[in-house]
Parts: structure tokens; sequence; C-alpha cells
């Protein structure tokens, strides 16, 4: 088992409250030195808020109990999306795993590449990105 297993995993289970709610089935975990900080799961249908994915979830949830997510990794089963990608950069996420691109919305797409690009003067360095299947 590599070291992002244990995390993708929690991210499935979590994707599978989310599926049992009646939202996509996405979660999303945070981890900081080896420990969990933060998690969460899709919500947007449950709270009528198209903000609410399981990253942005997860983020808020971090920051909540630990006060920042910045050098932290985040898991996702899923690509984060183009509004979860901004929200990642903007807390100065250090990495990003995910295990299924979601297509055109996701935030590493050649045309919104919000995730990885160097173009943005006000941001900091890009996450790194891993994509285990």
């Amino acid at each position: 088992m590599n070291q992002h297993t244990q995390f993708l995993n929690r991210c499935l289970e979590l994707a599978q409250l989310a599926k049992v709610q009646g939202e996509s089935p996405v979660g999303s975990v945070i981890v900081l030195d080896g420990k969990v900080i933060g998690e969460g799961f899709e919500k947007s249908r449950q709270l009528n808020d198209v903000t609410r994915h399981a990253e942005v979830v997860a983020i808020l949830d971090a920051v909540v109990k630990h006060g920042h997510c910045k050098g932290a990794t985040l898991y996702s089963n899923v690509e984060p999306c183009i509004l979860c990608s901004y929200v990642i950069r903007h807390h100065q996420i250090a990495a990003v795993v995910f295990s299924k691109h979601c297509g055109e919305l996701g935030g590493t797409t050649p045309l919104f590449n919000i995730l990885t690009t160097d173009k943005i003067s006000k941001w900091q360095k890009a996450p790194e990105v891993i994509v285990e299947r």
C-alpha cells in the first residue's frame, strides 16, 4: 500500500456518504504532517449551495479545526473542478492527489488549468498534482 492509499480510501468512504444522501459521490481529506486536519463530502444539493463541493467543505473544516491549510495535501476521489481549484490555490495547499479526472470542468484541463497554472502572478507556486489510480 502506498502513502496515498489510506487517505484515498477515506475519500471513497466519504463519497459513499454523499451518494447515500443523494449527492455526487465525492469525498475529500486534508492532510498535514501525516494527520487528517479536515474532511468533507459533497453537500451542494443538501445545502442548496453550488459552492459546497467536497474539497471546499474539507478545506473549510480544516480551517475551522486547524486555522489554515497552507502546505497541506488535499486528497479527493475526483479531480478538483475549477471552483475547487481556485479555493485550493487561495489556501496554498502544497499537493493535490486524486484518482479520477472529471472532464472538461477539471482544474488541470489545458483550457482551464486553474490548479496548475503559473500565469497568475499573485498566486504562490502551484501545488504538486498526483493522479493515483
